[in-house]
């Protein structure tokens, strides 16, 4: 089964033009280093490896940042598999599709010298995403995943019988635009109104260069929805909204976010912690986080008021 990557070409595609026209996938990260001896060992063997390297280059990045930047170089080097589709933005507020066709190149000396061989195939303008898919791809990471998209995806880049997906995907939008609590809607709203929170008042959502990058942050496991910094930098805060999954998943899938976070990302003396954010009381969640007392339980609620 084949999974679909957003794969940014340089600040704003600036080299989409130039990694289409030749057959390729790029990324930098990490300069002119061979990253060839760290591959085949795994994500967290690669990011052990190769994060001291990006602090030495970058000495005032933090161990986020690293873990962010080596963990993004990993899945354009080794964890998009070929056969995998990827799309390339392009300034043109149009993405190339194509299929990976390589593994790992190493250019040096080369804007981009990472790379992979893609059999470019065609593109689609960003007006014809639903709203749903525009929102997800308009992620500031470099490398990300489209999973929960495969059916509209399909559609529009024509690697699948239109019919029966093109079903599947209206319903699902139908239902997004129904229910506000669900995925993209409530995520971006805390992030967008992350400074009128409770949560606001004691961390920031975590930023690099000016941009927020801890939204839909990048894990061996999968996308976390939210990563915060305490103000004072002493704590990580690591944010899932239940978005109607399993009790036991999500609790199962937040600890492991924050085994990540202790793992890869703090520094000396910081702790991590974890929050779990769901529209209605939910006695298992409760019961649950119990016996793990870093992790809370909140209830958000919605107002809307008319006034004359």
């Amino acid at each position: 089964m084949t999974t679909t990557y957003v794969v940014r070409q340089g600040t704003g595609g600036a080299n989409a033009l130039e990694m289409i026209e030749e057959g390729y996938l790029g990324v930098d990260f990490i300069g002119d280093h061979d990253v060839r001896p760290h591959l085949g060992k795994g994500a967290d063997a690669f990011r052990a490896a190769l994060n001291p390297v990006f602090l030495e280059m970058y000495p005032g990045k933090s161990r986020i940042a690293a873990g962010l930047s080596m963990g993004n170089l990993w899945a354009a080097c080794e964890g998009i598999l070929e056969g995998d589709v990827v799309l390339a933005p392009k300034p043109d507020r149009t993405y190339q599709y194509g299929t990976v066709t390589s593994g790992y190149e190493y250019h040096p000396g080369t804007a981009l010298p990472h790379r992979r061989r893609v059999d470019w195939k065609g593109s689609f303008s960003r007006d014809a995403m639903s709203p749903t898919l525009a929102s997800s791809t308009g992620s500031l990471m470099t490398v990300f995943q489209l999973a929960p998209h495969a059916d509209e995806l399909a559609v529009l880049t024509q690697l699948a019988d239109p019919v029966q997906p093109i079903v599947e995907a209206i319903a699902s939008e139908v239902q997004d635009r129904l229910a506000f609590q669900m995925e993209k809607q409530l995520e971006d709203f805390l992030v967008h109104n992350w400074r009128s929170t409770a949560l606001g008042r004691e961390y920031d959502i975590y930023e690099e260069d000016g941009q927020v990058k801890g939204q839909q942050f990048p894990t061996d496991t999968g996308p976390m929805d939210i990563l915060a910094v305490s103000k004072d930098r002493t704590r990580l805060l690591v944010i899932e909204l239940k978005r109607g999954r399993a009790s036991d998943v999500v609790v199962g899938q937040i600890q492991r976010y924050m085994g990540f976070v202790q793992e890869v990302l703090l520094e000396p003396g910081q702790t991590v912690e974890g929050v779990i954010i769901a529209q209605e009381d939910d006695q298992k969640i409760r019961r649950a986080l119990s016996v793990a007392q870093n992790i809370r339980f909140m209830r958000y609620r919605v107002e809307f008021h008319l006034e004359a």
